[in-house]
């Protein structure tokens, strides 16, 4: 797996997915979980090259997923795609080690910046 798409939103996922496409990743495994819960069981056995995640989520947000990550010193990249768009939350993404916030709605654009130096071009 090259990334885990973290989403409660089947929806979203897809749209994701979509635009990794159209931002020129094709060729990337994608699995998805649609909580931090599940992307926790999920990382317990694969280490993708890059967690990308919702914030705010049921059972276990984006920002307490990444939390739990740097507490076990998983340092895999995580990034966000959300629509909270404060300097406030963009703050706390960056101060507990996140690798990149992209505010909703997102363009293969955006993806491709953010994903670029993570997983190359």
């Amino acid at each position: 797996m090259d990334v885990l798409l973290v989403d409660d939103s089947r929806t979203m996922r897809l749209l994701v997915q979509r635009a990794l496409r159209q931002a020129g990743f094709r060729s990337l495994v994608v699995g998805e979980a649609a909580n931090g819960v599940e992307a926790l069981k999920t990382l317990e056995t694969e280490r993708p090259r890059l967690v990308l995640s919702d914030w705010n989520m049921p059972e276990m947000s984006g920002i307490e997923l990444l939390q739990n990550l740097r507490s076990s010193n998983n340092m895999v990249p995580l990034g966000f795609l959300t629509s909270e768009a404060s300097a406030e939350i963009r703050e706390c993404a960056m101060d507990n080690g996140a690798s990149f916030l992209i505010n909703k709605p997102f363009t293969p654009e955006d993806v491709q910046a953010a994903l670029n130096p993570i997983l190359g071009g």
